[in-house]
């Protein structure tokens, strides 16, 4: 998640039971390309919300487990403040950063290994309603589209995506009322939407070095 955040600003399981929550919260499949060392995440070459010169790359991979680094220039202060009180990201002047981000990747999906936003952030065979829950939370993220159509502009085509909701009414401080990852099975997190509480919207682009 703390990547995502970066992204962002660089970016209820009540009623389900133990078993089902062990099993929605975990990812098989076999070791994406996409999480190997030296590969890289970028987003647009132009500025989008106040966020630019956002890149990524991985650093390490250990039993499946891809460590990031990652930096961005932030000009927007509400983006930028968020920044500044997340654990780990070090903010200097508009350049924001982390390092060591842990982040699973399979064929299977993505799952985020830390932080507030721990869990299952999409699985590719996943089907529209299915939940997946955030990890020490009562709270879920929700597959809310899967299209069956090449509808989607990633770079200069079209692609099919799924794409996961996360809610963030709860923080009221935060300006920010949702985030919705859009992702393809073979290209991976292709975008984050980003949806604010003056019911304005933005959309970072992703692009992978590798893929599926």
């Amino acid at each position: 998640m703390k990547k995502l955040l970066l992204i962002v600003v660089l970016v209820p399981a009540l009623f389900l039971t133990s078993c089902f929550k062990e099993k929605a919260g975990e990812l098989g499949g076999d070791q994406s390309p996409m999480g190997e060392v030296g590969v890289t995440v970028s987003s647009s070459s132009m500025e989008i919300a106040g966020v630019s010169n956002f890149t990524a790359t991985v650093t390490a991979l250990k039993d499946g487990v891809s460590s990031y680094t990652a930096t961005a220039t932030v000009t927007n202060p509400l983006l930028k403040n968020i920044a500044a009180n997340y654990p780990g990201v070090e903010v200097n002047g508009d350049q924001v950063s982390i390092t060591n981000v842990k982040i699973q990747q399979t064929k299977e999906g993505i799952k985020s290994m830390e932080g507030p936003g721990a869990g299952v952030l999409v699985k590719y065979d996943s089907k529209v309603g299915d939940t997946y829950p955030i990890d020490g939370t009562d709270r879920e993220r929700k597959v809310v589209s899967k299209s069956t159509d090449d509808d989607y502009y990633y770079g200069f085509f079209l692609i099919k995506t799924i794409q996961v909701e996360m809610d963030q009414s709860h923080v009221k401080s935060s300006g920010i009322t949702k985030y919705t990852y859009i992702a393809n099975h073979k290209f991976g997190l292709v975008g984050v939407k980003v949806d604010f509480d003056d019911q304005t919207s933005v959309t970072f682009p992703i692009y992978t070095s590798a893929e599926n």
